[in-house]
């Protein structure tokens, strides 16, 4: 069995490498991949990690079956839930530990793994490998940050910063549950591509910087109903700005950094629920993949290019989800 592990330097990140894969045991299954997805999370963990798969979203075939595992048989096409030990209910520490392709854990970017039974979930034959390798991170994010708790309602207003993957599902789901959709971006191409997608309104964040005054506008001075930020402390005063009063922001973004001044009155004084998103279980998976959601591939990389699927993601060029094809 081939899969790269991370060489713990800016380049080359990877190394190709060969070990024998285990059998599964009890309550498990052995997935062959046949796809896996990169995230903005997978350039973070490459410079902090070292000797680790990486990636953690995949898709593939059951080439084996554990004793005690029943409803599975070989055969069976599959994607693999972010946490391998999330299946439901709230999160907790141990299964935040369970993440594929961190520090901790080895991911995807292997020709098989062996995880537990209850992680995986059937994907129709309607979708490819390629495509359900794109919603354990970037679509269950985008799902929890619409649905959980507060489900967005028919005809709110959903401002999404940026046309990354957690915000291009965001923008098709949000519009899947009758809402209107606000997006940003620095790319006139790429808000066009949002625009084909369903977007209601697009805002070039490069051209107009104070875009938090656009929504305002767009909304007739009262702000969205739900923002999801993907950009973190650099963007969330505008986003709280752009929010209305008893407003709700789900946060993901790291894309800006960790640290940064935060407008807290703001918060308070607007009543703004804020809530911090880190992907989701693995019955939001399924309830993702029920919902018939169609991803959105810009570009398939050969398993023997996966350096330059990293560089494309550093580069930032692509408009949805890069993957790169395995087996």
């Amino acid at each position: 069995m081939q899969h790269y592990i991370l060489t713990g330097n800016e380049t080359p990140r990877l190394k190709l490498t060969s070990a024998a894969q285990r059998p599964p045991v009890r309550g498990e299954v052995a997935v062959d991949l046949r796809a896996a997805s990169l995230n903005y999370r997978d350039l973070i963990v490459a410079k902090n990690a070292k000797d680790n798969v990486p990636l953690s979203d995949g898709a593939g075939v059951i080439s084996a079956v554990g004793e005690g595992v029943e409803g599975w048989k070989v055969g069976d096409r599959v994607v693999i839930g972010f946490m391998t030990g999330w299946v439901d209910g709230p999160i907790t520490p141990a299964k935040q530990a369970t993440s594929l392709g961190g520090q901790s854990m080895n991911g995807v970017l292997t020709e098989q793994i062996v995880v537990p039974a209850d992680s995986i979930v059937r994907i129709p034959d309607t979708m490819t490998f390629e495509e359900a390798s794109t919603l354990p991170c970037a679509g269950v994010t985008a799902f929890a940050a619409l649905f959980e708790r507060r489900p967005i309602q028919p005809g709110e207003t959903v401002l999404l910063l940026g046309t990354g993957g957690v915000s291009i599902f965001a923008l098709q789901l949000a519009k899947q549950a009758g809402a209107r959709v606000i997006i940003t971006s620095s790319s006139d191409e790429k808000l066009a591509g949002a625009r084909a997608l369903g977007a209601d309104a697009v805002i070039n964040y490069t051209t107009t910087p104070e875009w938090q005054n656009e929504v305002l506008k767009l909304t007739d001075g009262i702000g969205a109903d739900l923002t999801v930020d993907v950009g973190g402390p650099a963007t969330l005063n505008k986003t709280l700005a752009a929010t209305r009063f008893d407003g709700r922001i789900s946060l993901m973004g790291v894309l800006t950094g960790f640290e940064g001044h935060i407008d807290t009155a703001v918060i308070l004084s607007k009543r703004i629920t804020l809530q911090g998103i880190y992907v989701g279980s693995v019955a939001m998976l399924a309830a993702l993949v029920k919902t018939g959601i169609k991803p959105q591939v810009d570009q398939v990389f050969p398993f023997s290019e996966a350096e330059a699927a990293y560089d494309a993601l550093r580069d930032a060029g692509h408009f949805g989800k890069l993957v790169i094809k395995i087996g």
